[in-house]
C-alpha cells in the first residue's frame, strides 16, 4: 500500500483534558496485521490499531457471513481494478477515515493505493472527496459498505460534537461525552467526539470514578459514598453527581475535585459555581440543548455532560463513487 503524507489534525488526538487512558507511545501496532505506516497513523491519533482491526474483521465478516459477496463476484472480472473516491454527500466534520482504511485492507487481496485528501476533524463541504483508493474493483464494493458504516457513524458524531463546540465558543466551557455508546465501539465513537472538537470522560468503570444517585443511595449519603471511592482508590479521579445545593456543599466539604450537576436549572448552575468558588470543577448534566447550551456555559461551569453525542448523532451522509483506475 502506498499512502502521501499529510500531516495529522490537530483535532485527531487525545488533548490534554482527555481521560481515555489511551497509551499512544507503546508499540501495540507492531502486533497487527495492518500495514505498518496505517497502524502508526491510528496510534498517533489515540487509537489502538489492534482494536480497530478486529473492529474491521467483525464488519466485514458480519456483511459476508463467512461467505463471498455474490453480486460483486457474479458480475466483476478478477482482475478488474477501479479507483473509489469516498464523497461528502453534505456538509460536515469527518472522523475515521484510517478506519475506513483498514477495513478497505482487510478486504483487499493485492496491494493499494490511498490518497488522502483531508484529514479526521477536517470541516468538509458537500461534493468534497474525502479519500481515494486504487484496488481490485471487487475489493472495493466488498470492502464499501462496512467501510461506509463506520465513517458516516463516526463523521456525525464529530459532526454533531463540532456543533456544540461552535456554539460555546467564547466561554470557559466544553462539551464532554459520556458512556452511552455503541457496544463495541466505544473508542472509536470517542475518538469521533475528540475530532470535533470535545473532551473525552472516562473511557470504563475502571480508570476513574463516578459515584451516581444509585451509589449515594446504596453508601448512605453522597459524602460517605465519596469517602469511600477516595479511600478504597486514593489516586483516581473522582466525580460526585448531585441533584440539589446541599448535597453540592456535602461534597465539596468532603474535598471533591469535580462535580456533576444533575438536572440543574442555569440559575442553580449559577448558585453552584458562587459556592464552590473555584474549589471543583462543575459539569452540567441534562436538560441540555444546543438552544441552551449558551446559557449553561455562561454560568461558569466548566464541561456540559452530553449523552446524545453518541447515542443520538444523526450520520454524515457520505458514498463511494467508483472510476476507471488511472
Amino acid at each position: 500500500m502506498t499512502t502521501p503524507d499529510l500531516p495529522l489534525a490537530s483535532s485527531g488526538g487525545c488533548g490534554d483534558d482527555c481521560a481515555c487512558g489511551a497509551d499512544t507511545d507503546g508499540e501495540a501496532y507492531l502486533e497487527c496485521g495492518l500495514d505498518p505506516a496505517l497502524a502508526q497513523l491510528l496510534a498517533d491519533a489515540g487509537l489502538d490499531p489492534v482494536e480497530v482491526e478486529d473492529i474491521a474483521n467483525v464488519a466485514i465478516q458480519e456483511d459476508l457471513a463467512h461467505g463471498v459477496d455474490v453480486t460483486t463476484v457474479a458480475t466483476i472480472p478478477e482482475e478488474s481494478t477501479a479507483t473509489a473516491d469516498f464523497v461528502a454527500r453534505e456538509a460536515g466534520v469527518v472522523a475515521g477515515l484510517r478506519v475506513a482504511e483498514a477495513v478497505v485492507s482487510i478486504v483487499c487481496e493485492d496491494e493499494f493505493e490511498v490518497e488522502r485528501h483531508v484529514e479526521d476533524g477536517d470541516r468538509v463541504s458537500e461534493g468534497q472527496k474525502l479519500l481515494s483508493v486504487t484496488t481490485r474493483t471487487r475489493d472495493l464494493l466488498t470492502a464499501e459498505r462496512s467501510a461506509l458504516n463506520i465513517l458516516c457513524r463516526l463523521s456525525g458524531i464529530a459532526t454533531a460534537t463540532r456543533a456544540w463546540e461552535d456554539v460555546l465558543e467564547g466561554t470557559k466551557a466544553r462539551v464532554r461525552d459520556t458512556r452511552k455508546t455503541t457496544p463495541g465501539l466505544r473508542s472509536l465513537e470517542k475518538y469521533a467526539v475528540r475530532c470535533g472538537g470535545g473532551v473525552n470522560h472516562r473511557m470504563s468503570l475502571s480508570d476513574a470514578a463516578l459515584v451516581k444517585d444509585n451509589h449515594v443511595v446504596a453508601a448512605g449519603g453522597v459524602a460517605q459514598a465519596f469517602k469511600a471511592v477516595r479511600e478504597a482508590f486514593p489516586d483516581l479521579p473522582i466525580e460526585v453527581e448531585v441533584d440539589t445545593l446541599h448535597q453540592l456543599r456535602e461534597v465539596v466539604d468532603a474535598g471533591a475535585d469535580l462535580i456533576l450537576l444533575d438536572n440543574f436549572t442555569p440559575g442553580e448552575c449559577e448558585e453552584a459555581v458562587a459556592i464552590v468558588d473555584g474549589r471543583a470543577a462543575l459539569e452540567a448534566s441534562g436538560r441540555l440543548t444546543l438552544t441552551n447550551a449558551k446559557a449553561y456555559a455562561d454560568t461558569g461551569v466548566d464541561y456540559l455532560a452530553v449523552g446524545a453525542l453518541t447515542h443520538s448523532s444523526p450520520i454524515l451522509d457520505i458514498g463511494m463513487d467508483l472510476r476507471a483506475a488511472e
